[in-house]
């Protein structure tokens, strides 16, 4: 039996020596496991941003009213466990040591039918259904991780929901590079007759899910941000209210970030689609929304300090939206991304419409981190450009960038650590976060 460093390693090892593989491949190393992800009720999440925090809203109301729950999200921030959580906490090391083994076998199985390795995604995903199924799991909330007709969850046959948050552009490369295209790639998760939720902000995408949606017979509930109001911001609580057509309901999430509340809204309407057939009441709703637990977006690590995961160009609207209503006065910004993002656009929105007294970029671990002098070139263009009165600073470690950060951070101003979500793990590691 290796250790539980060891499987992490040779886990973490998998891009290196793999490729793509189909959907049949999947279901392959599924089959060779027994099947685990049919026995369990699924509830399917796709969509651009927003798609963590849904599931987690949504499995911390299915957890207040009595059911058992999985929650398959990515990338972890901490340590790989993060990623199967089990009754709102990441399994344990020993729970997943034994789930990874018994894929490790079946991989290896396939290896030697001829078959290739499975990707890492692919791995990961099987490590979750065995876990959840190990476990006795009722419900699981399966996050995809990129796009949603490929992708390795897609395997699911016949979920409960499948909801779609959010849809911008991203991973253009790969997607497409219209918000169309990208749109039909994440409602490939839809299926005949199963109800979607999704996010009617954008018509280019209402027109390709209602286009789906109608071949496939799914009941369509549209959520309309336009139907939620902030209520109240207290800069650690949001209480909102959203207007479904039929009722208006109002909630607390313990969240400083408007786009929080959206991202509930879409869990709302998700969880009202479901409420009566699987014995969700409101008051399940209520509580399960104010206790919520959602690392890494817009999260205050300490007083004053934010740490935020903008990832792609609708992150950092949102990101920017957020630090706004935080703070009136001239912030510090630690940043960074990879370099898949698109990270131009992020350095000249964050001059544009930031406040800064002072930017330190810094540089993800990896060969996936832009190197922070190149970061840099962009951001000085942008100060130039704007007119603006910035330092920027590069410190190419996370950990000395952020110690720097906190030292020039001034009595009453607020620290904003942004950017990928890979920057914000290092961050959470260094500050103690788990």
């Amino acid at each position: 039996m290796r250790t539980y460093e060891e499987i992490v390693e040779s886990i973490l090892e998998i891009p290196k020596f793999t490729t793509k593989n189909k959907l049949d491949h999947t279901r392959n190393l599924l089959r060779k496991l027994g099947d685990p992800q049919d026995s369990f009720k699924v509830i399917h999440v796709a969509g651009s941003n927003g798609k963590g925090s849904v599931c987690a809203c949504i499995e911390s109301a299915l957890r207040q009213s009595g059911k058992r729950t999985g929650l398959f999200t990515s990338p972890h921030l901490v340590c790989i466990e993060e990623r199967f959580a089990l009754q709102g906490n990441p399994c344990s090391r020993s729970i997943f040591a034994e789930a990874a083994e018994q894929v490790a076998e079946a991989a290896e199985a396939m290896v030697k039918e001829g078959m290739p390795y499975p990707t890492f995604f692919e791995y990961i995903f099987a490590v979750g259904m065995v876990i959840f199924s190990s476990q006795k799991v009722e419900y699981a909330v399966l996050e995809t991780g990129l796009g949603g007709r490929l992708d390795a969850t897609n395997v699911v046959k016949k979920p409960i929901l499948t909801v779609l948050t959010s849809i911008s552009l991203e991973h253009t490369e790969i997607l497409g590079d219209a918000i169309s295209e990208i749109a039909a790639e994440k409602a490939g998760i839809l299926k005949a007759g199963v109800p979607v939720v999704y996010d009617a902000s954008l018509k280019e995408v209402v027109a390709v899910v209602e286009d789906f949606a109608h071949r496939l017979g799914c009941p369509l509930y549209p959520v309309n941000l336009k139907n939620m109001k902030i209520l109240l911001n207290t800069g650690k609580m949001i209480a909102f209210s959203y207007d479904s057509g039929y009722d208006v309901t109002e909630l607390r999430i313990p969240f400083v970030a408007p786009y929080q509340a959206q991202n509930a809204a879409v869990a709302l309407q998700s969880l009202k689609c479901i409420a009566k057939q699987e014995g969700i009441s409101a008051k399940d709703i209520r509580c399960g929304f104010a206790q919520v637990r959602w690392k890494g977006r817009m999260e205050q690590a300490r007083p004053e300090v934010y740490f935020d995961g903008a990832h792609n160009s609708d992150g950092i609207e949102r990101f920017l939206d957020a630090a706004e209503q935080i703070t009136n006065r001239p912030g510090i910004l630690l940043f960074s991304m990879v370099k898949e993002k698109n990270y131009a656009y992020a350095a000249e929105r964050l001059l544009a419409r930031g406040d800064w007294e002072e930017i330190i970029l810094t540089k993800v671990a990896g060969a996936r981190g832009i190197d922070s002098e190149e970061l840099r070139e962009l951001f000085e263009q942008a100060v130039k450009k704007h007119g603006q009165t910035v330092i920027i600073t590069t410190i190419e470690e996370v950990d000395r960038a952020y110690q720097y950060a906190l030292s020039v951070k001034k009595p009453g101003q607020v620290l904003f650590c942004a950017g990928s979500l890979y920057l914000i793990g290092e961050l959470e590691r260094i500050a103690g976060g788990m």
